[in-house]
């Protein structure tokens, strides 16, 4: 928080939660295969499902977390295991910790509830995987459409009602969605439907929705605003992906706030003072007259950016960011 201070920056504040979990009737065992990897093996009456998760000293170094390369759903039969955790998964609300949280921030931010994923992401990303998620829907089906019925059927009773009686105003619920994995059909009918209803019932709240959106969005941009969403937080564009600011401004106008548009590439070394000062002057013509637009750097300020360069936005924002921004 001060270095974020010092450089003239907001915090991010997604840090406070409105639940937290519990597992019963569910055994958990981890252990370390070596200093890199570590399994987690759940055991219930129904069998064992396991995860696998491996890091390295280089990433480690940089602060990023290790990546998950096994998944619990490896066979059919492991879906009856999967569906016994996710039913004897208990939700307990920490509405008082959210609001210390709150209290802590203070001015630095508005903070963002990061509740998780929509069903069919979930298992993509974290049930099954990228690499044989669609292997699964193919061979089985009948166990993938139960499971994400369950899933959203859960969310529904459950996850939902805490998020509508909580304190918390902002929820970051989706993420990493792509036009490569996510494309507009899948995303039409999958993930589409769901989020329809979750933001119909957060807007009735007088709550809204965000998105995670550090990943190529170019051709489910309106699937996104046909979602209901109020904001995409982190937005990755041009040239970390192929999607372009200006894509994005022409398709959602004033419906989404975009939070981002500072790729994290163009704070490196490799990108000259020039192409950076190009680039800048570009975006602030582009999201003039500023509705709608939180300037941020996606998805982050990595080790080996040029700090000078966060400074010299601070500065930018001071001189060209006042509402309505003017095209010279």
């Amino acid at each position: 928080r001060e270095i974020e201070r010092d450089l003239g920056l907001g915090t991010p504040a997604r840090d406070g939660h409105i639940y937290r979990t519990e597992l019963h009737g569910v055994e958990v065992r981890e252990r370390w295969l070596n200093d890199m990897e570590l399994r987690t093996e759940y055991y219930t009456p129904f069998g064992m499902v396991s995860t696998l998760f491996r890091g390295s000293y280089f990433l480690r170094q940089q602060d990023i977390q290790d990546l998950q390369v096994e998944f619990m759903l490896k066979r059919r039969e492991d879906y009856a295991v999967v569906e016994y955790i996710i039913e004897h998964t208990e939700y307990i609300p920490t509405y008082d910790a959210y609001l210390a949280y709150e209290r802590e921030i203070g001015d630095d931010g508005y903070p963002i509830v990061q509740i998780g994923d929509c069903p069919f992401h979930h298992f993509l990303r974290a049930l099954c995987g990228y690499n044989n998620a669609y292997y699964h829907l193919h061979d089985y089906p009948n166990e993938v459409e139960h499971l994400l019925a369950l899933l959203t059927q859960r969310d529904r009773d459950i996850v939902w009602p805490l998020m509508a009686a909580s304190p918390a105003r902002l929820f970051l619920h989706g993420m990493h969605f792509s036009s490569q994995m996510t494309p507009p059909p899948i995303y039409r009918r999958y993930i589409e439907p769901y989020y329809q209803e979750l933001s119909a019932l957060m807007h009735q709240r007088g709550k809204h929705l965000a998105m995670h959106g550090d990943n190529d969005t170019r051709h489910i941009l309106e699937n996104i605003a046909r979602s209901g969403y109020d904001m995409v937080e982190c937005f990755a564009t041009y040239p970390m992906v192929g999607t372009t600011l200006a894509e994005a401004r022409a398709a959602w106008g004033k419906r989404i706030i975009i939070w981002g548009g500072v790729p994290s590439t163009l704070l490196e070394p490799h990108y000259s003072e020039d192409e950076f000062e190009a680039y800048m002057d570009d975006l602030f013509r582009t999201i003039a007259p500023g509705d709608a637009f939180i300037l941020g750097v996606a998805d982050n300020v990595l080790p080996g950016a040029k700090i000078e360069r966060v400074r010299r936005i601070t500065e930018m924002v001071e001189e060209r960011g006042r509402y309505p921004i003017r095209v010279a």
